[in-house]
């Protein structure tokens, strides 16, 4: 049996494949199973055990058509499920394939008229309904996440303050209304009586710097400092993870952290909260505005941005104290 996984992006979305990857193996062990993305998410999935082949686009799968339609699979597990997808299958018209149920209808009724009839069920689950004719069950052993030797951070390339442990906390998301504001940000870092290292992407680092700036022996700044397993490394590394509705998020989830995880224009309804690990959600309740959107905006569409400049920053301290007590040795 030769299978193909197609999901291009995000971080997270990829992340949350991983237990279909694991649970295909196991129900065909001798398999080929392939997946198909795009390169900048290559380092995602680049050590996983359980693929035979990856191969990735920059731009369109007409890169690697060729490749694909030699390789003769049995069978497109389309998780994905866009038109460039569709057209890929067309493409590859031979070749049977099942699709992931992305639920755009229940979705645009939930952002547009606040109506919720979406299922009450992880993406992680509905990812394993896809396969659900192959008898491919779930084995209840959560997210994956592999990190070569090579990409694990040295212990010289963290400060000695933070050698003993320390909270990870993500600063960065996709879009800006899943971000809390810096001032809020900095507002948490200074409350916070515990070593920090604030975890994000290259474009977070004058953030990260501004956040910082209060106290740099407490906090340690290594957005765009540190390659994207390098950074998940960290994650395995802390004693809890405070985050937005991010791929970092679902990392820490892989590691069985103890996950804050705050939301702002996103809802946990959208089947995407931290999988199978102890969390706490922080959201303002109650807000007619919320969710405005299945992904994010660069700036909150009504102008407010309530659902981000409401949250209760001693609410996250309290919890953060707890996971201080109750998680730190995880």
């Amino acid at each position: 049996m030769k299978f193909l996984i197609v999901r291009f992006s995000s971080i997270g979305d990829i992340v949350l494949t991983t237990p279909l990857i694991r649970c295909l193996r196991q129900k065909f062990p001798n398999a080929e199973i392939h997946y198909l993305t795009k390169k900048n998410f290559l380092p995602v999935i680049i050590n996983n055990p359980y693929l035979t082949s990856i191969h990735t686009i920059v731009k369109d799968f007409d890169e690697v058509i060729d490749r694909l339609k030699v390789i003769q699979f049995d069978l497109i597990i389309d998780l994905h499920n866009n038109l460039r997808t569709l057209r890929l299958k067309q493409t590859l018209r031979e070749v049977k394939a099942v699709s992931f149920n992305k639920l755009n209808v229940e979705k645009w009724l939930l952002t547009n008229l606040k109506i919720n009839t979406l299922p009450k069920r992880h993406i992680v689950e509905r990812y394993m309904a896809t396969v659900s004719s192959l008898a491919v069950t779930y084995d209840n052993k959560g997210l994956d996440y592999f990190i070569d030797d090579a990409e694990k951070v040295n212990q010289d390339d963290i400060p000695t303050s933070h050698s003993q442990g320390f909270i990870g906390i993500v600063i960065g998301a996709a879009h800006n209304t899943k971000k809390l504001p810096v001032k809020k940000l900095a507002e948490l870092c200074e409350k916070i009586d515990h070593p920090i290292i604030l975890l994000g992407a290259q474009e977070d680092f004058f953030n990260g710097e501004k956040i910082a700036k209060s106290n740099k022996t407490k906090i340690y700044n290594a957005c765009g400092k540190f390659k994207l397993n390098e950074s998940a490394d960290l994650v395995r590394r802390s004693r809890f993870v405070i985050s937005h509705d991010t791929g970092l998020m679902h990392i820490a989830a892989a590691y069985k952290k103890y996950i804050i995880s705050i939301w702002g224009n996103t809802v946990p309804a959208f089947g995407m909260t931290p999988f199978e690990t102890p969390y706490d959600v922080i959201q303002v309740n109650n807000l007619y505005c919320r969710p405005c959107s299945k992904i994010g905006y660069d700036k909150c569409p009504k102008g407010h941005f309530k659902c981000m400049n409401n949250i209760d920053i001693n609410a996250i301290i309290t919890l953060a104290n707890n996971g201080l007590r109750n998680y730190s040795n995880l």
